[in-house]
């Protein structure tokens, strides 16, 4: 199965600043006629998986630019409500609601580090309000995504202990080939999953692509999930990404990731359509089957 690309970054390209602390759930009170766009040109460059713009939406984050509890929740349907209208407007697919990290309601890199001020108690009544919107917001799979800590990897599986009927993928960001971004073995907070029939999917995104192949390789029992960020690296004192990834580069290393065991593929920051539609050229699924199982 193919996934999308960056959301934010492709809203970038659009011609959107979203340089503050909502990113691209931003849009979602401001225009989400251009997350609806965003969808759309994912589907149209061969992803079958849209992944909603809720990434950065939580009860905090929104309250705090003026949002009421009940806008809040508005809100983050509304993010799920778009990426259905793109799914069926492509004729299918495979919709996501992304599931961000407390880091991310941060907007200080804690993403990056998994350095967090709360224990996981309170990381668990911080989640558990936007997880039960998501649960029941009629999205395919919830998109647990860029967990940098294993107190919160564990505070997911007490979630899914909550919701029985919630399917769910869950990716790692990982700081090399064997730790996720706290200094936890990617094998470890595996475990927590381990068996789990609501895990559709385990693996890593939000990670340089050359730690993809070594991590595939740390997971078993499990379908594995990869979509790496483009190679770039985000410098957060300065808020901006260095280097330079090259679109082909990337897809032909899609290939190896598949090879090495990955069935879901995609990227995460800085890649495009165009690099979806390069993954796309070089993975064409075998049966119609792989394209929507979730």
């Amino acid at each position: 199965m193919i996934l999308d690309g960056g959301l934010a970054t492709h809203l970038e390209t659009l011609g959107y600043d979203l340089s503050d602390e909502l990113w691209s759930a931003r849009l979602l009170m401001e225009d989400p006629e251009a997350i609806l766009r965003a969808h759309l040109d994912y589907f149209a460059a061969g992803a079958d998986v849209a992944t909603t713009a809720s990434y950065q939406a939580s009860f905090p984050g929104l309250m705090r630019r003026g949002r009421n509890e009940h806008e809040a929740q508005a809100l983050m349907q509304l993010s799920v409500e778009l990426a259905v209208e793109a799914r069926d407007a492509n004729g299918g697919g495979v919709v996501a609601a992304s599931v961000g990290p407390y880091g991310a309601y941060l907007a200080d890199g804690a993403e990056y580090t998994g350095d967090y001020d709360l224990d996981e108690r309170a990381l668990l009544e911080w989640h558990r309000p936007r997880w039960e919107v998501l649960a029941g917001s009629g999205a395919d799979v919830l998109a647990c995504e860029t967990i940098p800590s294993y107190a919160e990897a564990r505070v997911i599986a007490r979630l899914l202990e909550e919701t029985p009927k919630v399917n769910a993928w869950i990716a790692f960001s990982c700081r090399d080939d064997e730790r996720i971004r706290d200094g936890t073995p990617l094998e470890r907070c595996a475990e927590l999953f381990a068996g789990n029939p609501q895990v559709v999917a385990l693996g890593v995104n939000c990670t340089s692509p050359a730690h993809i192949k070594s991590l595939i390789g740390r997971l078993e029992g499990s379908p594995i999930i990869v979509y790496p960020n483009s190679g770039e690296t985000w410098d957060a004192e300065h808020r901006l990404w260095r280097g330079i990834a090259d679109p082909v580069e990337f897809a032909t290393a899609a290939v190896q990731w598949r090879d090495a065991g990955a069935t879901y593929i995609g990227g995460c920051c800085r890649t495009t359509p165009e690099h979806i539609r390069l993954i796309r050229d070089r993975l064409e699924p075998s049966t119609e089957d792989d394209r929507t199982r979730v």
